[in-house]
């Protein structure tokens, strides 16, 4: 059952914040890259995006946490299916944050379609949801997408109940996370992953693996 979901947009520290999220016992923690390791997955977002899910469980069960695309475009139909579960939404400056974005994750889907798995069933989810859809196909505008990030994180603190959200900088460590979840803070340091010069490795090792490599050793 989801207890946690992310409704911030990707390059907003996601990865470390499922890492963190996981190593609270808040795993396994649903991000975009269950759906690289897996691209079968693209089928229940294309679903999503069709209003065709009803049963959420259908799509998340087994998880207790969501962060990054695809679970953070649903994040209103997850608040109404998961009533228990708390919001943290992951925000950062919009001109980093767009600069981060174009250099990785859009670059990352920009390449040439190649004969696997992600090109055939999860690069056109991606490009539906997210490049076409949420950015209306002009993420390359940087006005226009740096305005879709803002509005999409005023619209989340406007619809979500203040006790239910915790608007959070993953540079800002553990506390007000873990005072946010009830939970003691770790003696470890905050997970650093996915930095900008690591993505497409990571990416690899994830469609590889079939898992993000975490940073506790413990976990």
């Amino acid at each position: 059952m989801v207890k946690i979901i992310g409704a911030g947009f990707g390059r907003t520290g996601t990865a470390s914040l499922k890492a963190a999220l996981e190593h609270l016992g808040y795993g396994p923690c649903y991000h975009m890259f269950e759906v690289i390791a897996q691209p079968e997955r693209a089928q229940d977002w294309e679903l999503a995006m069709d209003g065709r899910v009803s049963d959420w469980q259908q799509v998340l069960g087994g998880f207790e946490s969501t962060v990054d695309w695809p679970g953070c475009a649903f994040y209103r139909e997850l608040m109404d299916f998961y009533p228990d579960a708390k919001v943290l939404l992951t925000v950062r400056d919009p001109e980093r944050w767009y600069d981060s974005t174009y250099g990785t994750i859009y670059q990352f889907v920009q390449d040439p379609p190649g004969d696997d798995d992600f090109s055939a069933k999860l690069r056109p989810t991606i490009e539906r949801m997210i490049w076409n859809g949420t950015f209306d196909g002009r993420f390359e505008d940087r006005a226009h997408a740096i305005d879709v990030f803002e509005r999409h994180n005023a619209e989340v603190q406007r619809v979500v109940p203040a006790d239910r959200l915790l608007v959070y900088r993953v540079g800002e460590g553990w506390q007000r996370l873990c005072d946010f979840l009830d939970v003691p803070v770790p003696q470890e340091e905050f997970p650093h992953v996915n930095d900008s010069a690591s993505i497409r490795d990571l990416a690899a090792q994830v469609s590889a693996d079939g898992e993000v490599p975490s940073p506790f050793t413990s976990a």
